[in-house]
């Protein structure tokens, strides 16, 4: 598990949405966009719920390992989700290319 700290909160997530929200903070301000995102949160008592969140390029975002007695939460639709909007952010060419089998360096003097 991993708690989020951002805007003076801290927010228990799992590993997998606490670092998909990060990768999508680090696109939108690469992009200088801003968007306001749902993450999903384990309460105090251990109950799901959602965060707003306001990220972009001035989001100062941590995250951090934490020990909890609660089961990691799993949202994998949420992070589906982030991963999406950072692939229309960040979209990527065919790197289908082929590499030859040696290469030789030549220093030049």
């Amino acid at each position: 598990m991993k708690t989020i700290l951002f805007a003076n909160a801290e927010l228990l997530t799992g590993d997998d949405v606490a670092l998909a929200v990060l990768h999508y903070s680090g696109a939108l301000a690469e992009a200088g966009l801003a968007e306001t995102i749902e993450v999903p949160i384990l309460e105090a008592d251990g109950s799901r719920g959602v965060a707003l969140m306001l990220v972009g390029p001035a989001s100062m975002i941590v995250a951090v390992d934490t020990d909890t007695q609660f089961e990691e939460l799993v949202d994998e639709a949420a992070v589906a989700s982030l991963e999406h909007k950072i692939r229309q952010l960040r979209p990527v060419g065919d790197t289908q290319a082929e590499l030859p089998e040696h290469v030789e360096w030549v220093e030049e003097i």
